[in-house]
């Protein structure tokens, strides 16, 4: 997956506002809309760009309490790790997960309406789940900052 520098400056554009036309786009980075379109494609298709989201907030659709949580595997066996990834994807609750180096194995983004939902969703997917050996929450006092946005590196001219 390779790209250039005005690529990179599409990057930065959509990365910030993803709702922009391909007019405006390409007039900030120096392109037609039409090259711009061309190149938005392939940048989806090569994967480059792996989605067009919209960052909503989970206190306006009344999922206020947010917790990171660390999750322990009894055993770290391939397959083990394989169902609690398919675990994560299908979970609501869920909004993040990543398997991780260091003391836990997975750490998790969790929302809930409730304290009371969390417990019942810790029930769920953690104690009725016999290959997890524990897990700690922490819950989140304030989002300082949200978003996807990745720095882009400017590949050198050639």
């Amino acid at each position: 997956m390779q790209y250039d520098r005005t690529d990179a400056r599409i990057l930065e554009i959509v990365q910030k506002n993803n709702r922009l036309t391909s007019e405006v786009i390409g007039e900030m980075a120096g392109l037609s809309a039409t090259a711009c379109q061309r190149r938005l494609k392939r940048l989806r298709s090569e994967g480059v760009i792996e989605a067009d989201v919209s960052i909503v907030s989970a206190k306006a659709v009344g999922r206020p309490i947010q917790m990171l949580v660390m999750v322990t595997l009894e055993r770290e066996r391939s397959d083990i790790i394989d169902k609690f990834k398919k675990a994560i994807k299908g979970s609501a609750e869920v909004v993040n997960g990543f398997y991780i180096t260091g003391d836990a194995d997975f750490v998790l983004y969790v929302t809930s309406r409730t304290m009371e939902d969390y417990e019942q969703f810790t029930r769920r997917f953690f104690y009725e789940n016999s290959d997890i050996k524990g897990f700690k929450t922490m819950v989140v006092i304030d989002r300082v900052k949200s978003g996807f946005a990745i720095p882009v590196e400017i590949p050198d001219e050639e």
